[in-house]
């Protein structure tokens, strides 16, 4: 690696690197391939012309030569055209295969009619070019030999990724399952070879590790064409994209484990992971027999990485996608009412343990995009509808995917609305992704705000209307707590609704704390039979309701106590003329539904047809997720801890810009797609100058999992970016970065910091720390990355800082005189903290000490429209308004006039 390479301890292997060669055969057959298309190319047509004639003879351009007779010459004019097309196809087929093969664009372009043709020259031009390639192979070797003792702190430069050691204990390998064909496009080992190696022209390394060998349906790869779906082959180390299964795994045990697309990372795709190791094979590699004899702090090094509480939270709440989406929307609105509350000096309190950890999760999961879709396209589907004045289908199901949201409706309808279309009969309303992200917000009501996950297969997750089973819906297994306590948070959380009541019953008294608007809690079905039986509306008028404007309260029942025989009677009578949803445990008779929770996990609605893995939300995760909403509702916040000196202000070699969008100076840009990765990394490492385990550092960044191989050789990509002497190793192992790489969320609490201690720079030590600040907190950050930030101080404690900071410099600005300038800093804090209402306080003050009141009037307005749209809701705080009333009397009726018109 270009990185210095330190003294490394003992026994440790030196990864070096040497020039690809080339075998005598594959020189021969690219000598031999050169002459055959020179041969091809050229000599056909030469001697076509020598001893032949052009393309068109002069027979063939008679006008006679349709209605005379056709003699020999003539025959033989048209026997040379044949040979003059066949040879120009021939030299088409060439150009495009030179063409994808120096480009490098991948799978060459199809010339009609030209298949054997083009199969020929591909093989050709390829063994040329590989002929005349150079480096387009390299191994990687491990060197033994032991180098001297490492000093107590070293520069990092990690092996390259695949280590003897590692190869050794997991024996793994990587594969490549070959795809069905897509339309009329069939996968060949050159499109395989630019997806997972990067470059067509390496197709015969896969054809090598193939060849001859027996695939799962019996046959053999004998020709590097043909190649059929369902093949499983071997790839080579340094291949992307791939699945890595133990090395002695039978071929029909891998078909059966990945039988469709290798799992790809989104980042992978792009080239910025390696892969990513599922853990059950590590699992089966730690069983094998030579792993008895491994000692234990081995076979623990080689583990994948991943936290065992974090592994916990990621398995139930972030595949809970949409429950997490809504979990994260009411959560931030929680937050933004702390933030009204905040007092100067103090963060408000950040989750701790178990309930970070869910927060992980639920950023890791919440899938807000999908909830979006499920949102908007309902409420224009049931606006559509009104419009028709029709009466909303009954929904008994509902299927999300990445690319489609479907409604299984009864009866089955042709006629689906704009843009919405039928499929299957009508029994289907299908509504593409593509065309769902492009709506905008609907105004409408929620048509079926019953709609709740029970689970995902395959391609999605499945939903199902609790009012369609017009019905009881019996729950029963092992976790039907569980079940239900999932389905309740997705209820209160979703956004696909309006005005809901949900009562638990036997249940959920603390999933008050989550949305104490829409759940109460009782003891028993007795408590709540007679308010049911009363309130009960029929079921069209209700849906006529949502869609036209005057909704009532969608109301559902979840209970965890069985009903007595006359309870249950009672409900089933009641579910068949109301429109509610009836979600009973125990051995319910009167059942339209029963959703059976196995011991596997699994989801069964027989009635429906519905097989899926259960969503469900275990005793740990539902006290995780009351813990994580009671802290949102603590008020009383907590001291922001002091800044650690800097030793200069002097110009870092290499500066991680976070306080805005994400940046780093000082080093050479990566490529597009191993950039994201790298910087988190990057980020991480900086924010904890104390220095990090890389088994930790695994867990943070890759927190499904990772294999060390994978870990490490991330971490030599980032050193060998940084350069020698910005990676260090301490003789913990802990990784920290030197002290040349610096963040400027750093320099700004030094340059604060030094402001307390010299009262004549004060206010020019602010201003330069706050104009540091270029946007919100990393900025730009993928979706699915930083989730750690959750269970970390950081964005809690640079929210804080920057507006207090802000709010400081605004007072001195004030006290001399300066309200121009005193502005200009709350504005610069708003660009990150933009919910801190203290700071919309302090924006409102000093635009009145300008005395300019279309000013002042303008920030009110902007401030009003705000709080009025906010993402999050809640309009503004209670102080904010009684300042407004202070300094603008006015501003309501402004405000008055602007809504009417």
């Amino acid at each position: 690696m270009a990185t210095r390479e330190p003294a490394r301890p003992h026994g440790r292997h030196t990864p070096v690197r040497v020039k690809a060669r080339r075998s005598a055969g594959d020189v021969l057959a690219g000598i031999a391939s050169l002459i055959v298309l020179v041969a091809l190319v050229g000599g056909v047509p030469y001697a076509l012309l020598t001893f032949v004639g052009p393309p068109i003879a002069p027979e063939l351009l008679d006008l006679d030569l349709l209605t005379s007779r056709v003699g020999p010459s003539t025959i033989v004019a048209v026997l040379v055209l044949l040979v003059w097309l066949a040879w120009f196809q021939l030299f088409v087929c060439v150009l495009v295969e030179v063409y994808a093969g120096v480009r490098r664009v991948g799978m060459p372009a199809r010339v009609p009619l030209s298949g054997g043709t083009q199969a020929l020259a591909n093989k050709l031009v390829s063994a040329v070019l590989l002929l005349f390639t150079t480096g387009a192979m390299i191994a990687p070797l491990v060197k033994l030999t032991p180098t001297p003792a490492a000093p107590p702190v070293t520069a990092v430069a990690y092996s390259a990724p695949i280590v003897e050691k590692a190869l050794e204990t997991h024996k793994t390998k990587k594969v490549y399952v070959v795809q069905p064909p897509h339309g009329r496009h069939h996968e060949s080992l050159w499109e395989i070879a630019e997806k997972c190696l990067g470059d067509g022209r390496r197709y015969p390394e896969i054809y090598r590790l193939n060849q001859a060998k027996e695939q799962p349906d019996g046959s053999r790869l004998r020709m590097a064409d043909l190649i059929r779906p369902g093949w499983v082959l071997d790839m080579p180390d340094d291949a992307r994209n791939a699945h890595i299964v133990p090395a002695d795994q039978p071929r029909e045990e891998t078909l059966r484990e990945h039988p469709g697309r290798a799992h790809v990372d989104r980042n992978l795709e792009h080239g910025s992971k390696t892969d990513h190791v599922e853990k059950r094979v590590e699992k089966r590699a730690e069983n094998k027999a030579e792993a008895k004899h491994r000692q234990p702090e081995q076979r623990a090094e080689q583990q994948p990485i991943i936290q065992e509480s974090q592994a916990d939270f990621t398995d139930y709440l972030a595949t809970a996608s949409l429950a997490a989406a809504g979990l994260l929307l009411v959560l931030a609105r929680r937050r933004r009412e702390q933030l009204w509350r905040r007092m100067f000096g103090r963060r408000i309190v950040r989750p701790r343990d178990d309930a970070a950890q869910a927060e992980v999760a639920l950023r890791l999961g919440g899938d807000a995009p999908g909830a979006r879709i499920l949102d908007i396209g309902l409420r224009l589907l049931g606006a559509e509808l009104a419009a028709q004045n029709r009466t909303p289908p009954t929904v008994y199901g509902a299927h999300l995917s990445a690319r489609t949201l479907d409604l299984w409706i009864h009866p089955p309808d042709s006629d689906a609305p704009a843009p919405w279309t039928a499929q299957d009969g009508g029994q289907i309303w299908r509504l593409p992704a593509h065309e769902g992200r492009l709506l905008e917000d609907q105004p409408g009501g929620a048509p079926y705000p019953g709609l709740v996950s029970i689970g995902t297969d395959a391609g999605g997750r499945v939903l199902i209307d609790l009012e369609a089973a017009q019905g009881l819906i019996n729950v029963r297994g092992p976790q039907t707590t569980a079940a239900l306590a999932a389905l309740a948070v997705e209820l209160a959380t979703n956004r696909w609704s309006d005005r809901m009541r949900i009562t638990l019953v036997g249940f959920g008294e603390e999933l008050t704390a989550i949305a104490p608007d829409r759940i109460r809690s009782v003891g028993g079905l007795a408590e709540v039979l007679p308010e049911l039986e009363a309130s009960a509306a029929p079921r069209r008028e209700v849906l006529t309701g949502r869609i036209t404007g005057s909704p009532r309260d969608a109301h559902y029942l979840l209970s965890a106590v069985a009903p007595t025989h006359e309870e249950a009677r009672r409900l089933a009578l009641l579910a068949r003329r109301d429109t509610a949803g009836y979600v009973l445990a125990g051995d319910v008779p009167h059942a339209t539904w029963t959703l059976e929770i196995g011991d596997d996990g699994r989801a069964r609605i027989t009635e429906l047809g519905f097989d899926v893995q259960a969503q469900l939300l275990p005793r740990r995760h539902y006290q995780a997720l009351v813990d994580l909403f009671r802290t949102a509702d603590r008020v009383d916040g907590e001291p922001v801890p002091e800044a650690e000196p800097l030793e200069g202000l002097h110009l870092p070699a290499v500066e991680v810009r976070i306080l805005g969008p994400i940046e780093v100076t000082g080093l050479r840009p990566l490529e597009e797609g191993r950039m994201a990765l790298a910087t988190e990394l990057l980020v991480y490492l900086a924010t904890h100058p104390g220095g990090v385990h890389p088994s930790v550092l695994g867990g943070v960044l890759w927190p499904r999992g990772v294999q060390p191989m994978v870990r490490d050789a991330t971490i030599a990509r980032v050193a060998e970016w940084l350069g020698p002497d910005h990676l260090l190793a301490d003789e913990a192992g802990r990784l920290r970065l030197g002290p040349e790489v610096r963040t400027d969320w750093a320099l700004f609490r030094e340059l604060v910091r030094r402001s307390h201690g010299d009262p004549t720079a004060r206010a020019v030590l602010l201003e330069k720390a706050l104009g540091l600040v270029r946007g919100p907190l990393l900025t730009g950050r993928q979706p699915g990355r930083y989730a750690w930030l959750a269970a970390e101080d950081l964005e809690y404690d640079v929210a804080a800082e920057v507006a207090d900071t802000a709010h400081q410099l605004c007072e001195l600005r004030l006290a001399h005189g300066q309200p121009d300038a005193a502005v200009a800093a709350v504005r610069a804090a708003l660009l990150l903290a933009a919910d801190d209402e203290g700071l919309w306080r302090d924006l409102l003050r000093a635009t009145h000490a300008t005395e300019d009141s279309v000013r002042l009037r303008a920030v009110v307005e902007g401030l009003t429209r705000r709080a009025a749209s906010h993402p999050y809701g809640g309009g503004m705080a209670p102080e904010t308004e009684a300042l407004i009333e202070e300094l603008l009397p006015t501003w309501r009726i402004h405000v008055v006039r602007e809504s009417s018109a």
